[in-house]
């Protein structure tokens, strides 16, 4: 049996598909969660597995099942790969004991991925992933598995095929005007990258005035000349072609569709941090709904400048959704967000949704009949210009230590002549200046990546604070 670590990221457990992410490994996590259920109580609920479109996905996902019901577990198997927002929904709607996702989101294509959702819908908490580690171990240990074929499973009702869109696309309905939409008159470009959350937004938005044109919609699991994240270098094929189509905009949902990433009408990309920014607004100028906004560190200080304008409390957490959903399911929270993209709202599940996102987005546009760049101006007029940018570096994992140590020891007290004002530890390495701009160096929870982020008042000063942040790293 292979002794490989598994070991949880920010986001569930990912390795490189046939040297760590092997069927025998993928077994031994399933089993752990089969322990953690009946451990808990859960066992009696039953779990959702679901997939992603990358190599072999299903067939994990099918000896996923395998084990699950040879633990005497009901399982629920999503017939054909699945976006994981919808899959995190429909273990609220089922009344789930939580879900397993075969995907590794945003990852290149040599990659892929198991994420567990608990009985709420969201990201398996840092105390699940302890237990759940715990039971990796043991099983790494003692070799146990229990398992029973997948044919015989379905025979016995063990394993039975479950669809969860339209459980979905009802929900959805509830929380936004589809019909509205539908009735627009945009031309939207739409980019799944391959992934999971292809012919989504048509299906929803189909049949009326609205017309979608969808790029990258076949499964293709190298997703050729691309990875699945909805960043700019990624999106170039999706800028071409709404400016080719004169589109009103180009919307991008990741490997596993829980990410959103937008491009302008002139074929620009809106970082991250705008596109979070415009979804607060959204929600408290045009829904007129409040609640507190949760961030991660990695977003813009724009949020903070529209809780003060709408009188709404912000909250901070680290890098990791996970840290927001404990959050949504305890307070009132109204929107929490990720720079990576990942947005969760009020009345769904507590988790990240690049569908719905995208649709609010939309709905942004027709309410305010702003095109994007215009609702940029807009946004600007009320917090003043943000720029953002963000650059990964790859290092030797030996490097690790001597990077920490270096930042660590000689924390700068001005940076491009602007005063330190705060130096904060609490995932990475982050300096806020006394001008509100702020530069963060901090490892990647999911990969072997060094990232730099800076948002200041103007690209070029963006540009220059990454350049010092690598120069302060050492890389």
């Amino acid at each position: 049996m292979n002794k490989t670590p598994i070991k949880f990221g920010t986001d569930g457990w990912r390795g490189i598909i046939a040297q760590d992410f092997t069927f025998d490994n993928v077994r031994i996590c399933a089993q752990a969660v089969a322990d953690y259920l009946k451990q808990t109580d859960l066992a009696s609920r039953g779990l959702i597995i679901g997939y992603d479109t990358r190599f072999a996905s299903e067939d994990f996902a099918s000896a996923v099942a395998e084990v699950v019901a040879g633990n005497g577990i009901q399982v629920s198997l999503c017939p054909q790969a699945t976006p994981t927002p919808v899959i995190s929904y429909g273990v609220l709607a089922q009344k789930a004991g939580g879900a397993i996702i075969i995907t590794a989101s945003h990852n290149p294509a040599i990659w892929n991925g198991f994420k567990y959702k608990s009985e709420s819908g969201a990201s398996a908490s840092p105390e699940m992933v302890a237990e759940l580690e715990k039971n990796i171990a043991q099983t790494l240990a003692t070799g146990e598995i229990d398992q029973i074929p997948l044919v015989k499973a379905l025979e016995q009702g063990l394993v039975e095929y479950l669809d969860l869109a339209p459980i979905y696309f009802q929900h959805l309905a509830g929380l936004i005007n589809l019909d509205g939409l539908r009735q627009s008159r945009l031309k939207v470009v739409v980019d799944p990258m391959y992934g999971a959350g292809a012919g989504y937004l048509k299906a929803l938005l189909g049949g009326g005035a609205i017309e979608i044109i969808e790029i990258n919609s076949e499964r293709n699991p190298l997703f050729p000349g691309i990875r699945p994240e909805p960043i700019a270098a990624n999106l170039t094929k999706l800028s071409a072609t709404v400016r080719q189509q004169g589109a009103n905009a180009g919307l991008a949902t990741d490997g596993d569709a829980d990410r959103l990433g937008i491009i302008d009408e002139k074929g620009r990309f809106l970082t991250t941090l705008q596109v979070f920014a415009l979804l607060c607004l959204y929600l408290l100028e045009i829904r007129r709904e409040r609640g507190t906004i949760v961030k991660t560190i990695t977003t813009s200080s724009m949020l903070y400048r529209l809780g003060e304008i709408f009188n709404v409390p912000v909250r901070e957490t680290p890098v990791g959704f996970k840290y927001i959903a404990p959050l949504m399911l305890t307070e009132n929270v109204l929107i929490g967000g990720e720079e990576s993209g990942g947005f969760g709202f009020h009345g769904h599940a507590p988790e990240r949704d690049g569908i719905l996102s995208a649709l609010y987005f939309l709905d942004l546009m027709v309410k305010t009949g702003k095109t994007p760049s215009q609702l940029i101006e807009y946004l600007y007029s009320k917090v003043g210009p943000h720029h953002f940018d963000r650059v990964d570096i790859e290092f030797p994992e030996a490097a690790r230590p001597a990077i920490i140590e270096r930042i660590k020891q000689n924390p700068p007290k001005d940076i491009d002549g602007v005063k330190v004002v705060k130096f904060d530890t609490t995932d990475g390495f982050r300096f806020i200046l006394s001008d509100t701009t702020w530069l963060l160096i901090r490892f990647s929870g999911t990969e072997p990546l060094l990232r730099i982020y800076a948002e200041s008042s103007t690209p070029a000063r963006v540009k220059k604070l990454l350049k010092l942040g690598k120069k302060l790293a050492g890389v």
